[in-house]
This record gives C-alpha cells, structure tokens and sequence, in this order.
C-alpha cells in the first residue's frame, strides 16, 4: 500500500469535502430525472465552489471516456461567451457527459443556439439551461467602442444597443476604457440573452413554465473564479 498517496488522496477529500470527488462515471437516465432543477443547479454552484476553493475534483478522464460512449444524460447546457478564460467544464467542476456547452463571443441567443439548447433539454433531459457572462468581456468592450471586423461587426452591432439599458452611469464613465461599465453591460447582455430565450423558444419557454427545467443567467468572475448568479 503506498500510504503516503492515500493520506494525500484522504486529506484531499476533506478538503473538497464532496461525494463527488471520485464521481467517474457519468449520471444514467434514471438519475438524469430524479434530479429537479433546483438540485443542478445548487450542484452547479458548488462544483463552482470547489473550484474556487481547489483543489478541484479529482476526475479519471480515461474512465470517462470509455463509459460515456455509448449515450449521454447531462444535468445542463450552458451558453457561455467564447472567452478562453472561462473553461466551462473546470469552472463548474465536471467532467465528460455531464453538461453540453454552447459557446459564441458575448454569450447571444440565435437560431443555432437555441436548437441546440432545445435538444439539450426537451430531447437529452437536462434541467437547467444557464447563460454564462464573464467580467472583463472583449465583445462588450468591443461593441461599445464600435468596433468593426468582418462578420464580428454584425455580432457587435447586436450588443450595442444593450449600454443604453445600464443606469448608474454618466456619458463620461460609458467608455470601452471603464472596467465597472463594462461589466454592467456584459451582465445586461446576459439578461437579454434571458429573454431572447424565452422569448423566441416556445419549446424552452414553455419547459421553464411547467417546471421542467430552469433558465437562470449568470456571470464569471475573471479574477477571482467565482460564478454569480443574476435575478
């Protein structure tokens, strides 16, 4: 026995203090819809927790993959913005099959997106469907500079409009230079991301109101790895 990688490994469960920490096989089906929303997404948070806390959980990858192969069952789908900074899996503390993941610059419902979220949840069972902004966001920043580039300047052009819902600011603090009203537009993006969703998926809409699954919006902290949740 090679005691002194058992007391680590011991010693590394208290300190994530999760069942979790050897979770190397994915959920079946019937786990799948024991869950109710409520229950993935206070898991959600707190595999954020131990990410921010670390270390994270400890994941046989290998194992993943070969029990994973033949179906899938995520607890969620989350639309996240491109950023490389937010690697979405780690930030939530899971692994291979346990969530699908959209990803575009800013974090925009589409056509394309929501089809997807539509499959993630109606068709694949998942029970939360969370719009994931960040702090510091480059196509916020980028929109309210007014910036141009090929097809991002149409992307953009989606955003803009959003820094005139932000109150708290003067004309002199709207600025692509300040952090604080960057920020407030990348949450407000987050918000309208919400309604988008509902608005333009009945299938979604329709899930949420009869319990099903549930839409939440969030955002990433940068600096301290931290996920917030927003009303």
């Amino acid at each position: 026995m090679n005691l002194p990688r058992l007391l680590k490994v011991t010693a590394l469960a208290i300190v994530v203090g999760s069942s979790n920490v050897w979770a190397d096989s994915p959920i079946s089906s019937t786990q799948q819809q024991a869950f109710t929303p409520d229950e993935v997404l206070n898991e959600l948070m707190a595999g954020n927790a131990r990410f921010v806390a670390g270390p994270a959980t400890q994941k046989d990858v290998t194992a993943r993959i070969a029990k994973s192969a033949s179906g899938q069952f995520p607890k969620a789908v989350i639309l996240s913005c491109l950023d490389s900074r937010v690697p979405v899996e780690k930030v939530f503390d899971v692994s291979i099959g346990d969530i699908f993941v959209g990803r575009n610059a800013g974090n925009l419902s589409n056509p394309d997106q929501l089809g997807s979220m539509e499959f993630a949840t109606a068709v694949s069972g998942a029970k939360v469907a969370l719009v994931l902004g960040h702090t510091a966001c480059g196509a916020v920043t980028g929109a309210i500079a007014g910036a141009e580039l090929g097809n991002l300047t149409q992307l953009l052009q989606r955003i803009q409009p959003l820094s005139l819902k932000v109150d708290g600011f003067s004309d002199d603090d709207r600025i692509a230079s300040n952090g604080a009203f960057v920020n407030a537009v990348a949450d407000r993006s987050v918000l309208n991301t919400l309604e988008a969703i509902r608005r333009d998926s009945p299938v979604l809409a329709d899930l949420e109101k009869n319990g099903g699954i549930k839409i939440v919006g969030a955002g990433y902290d940068l600096e301290t790895g931290r996920v917030y949740l927003m009303d």
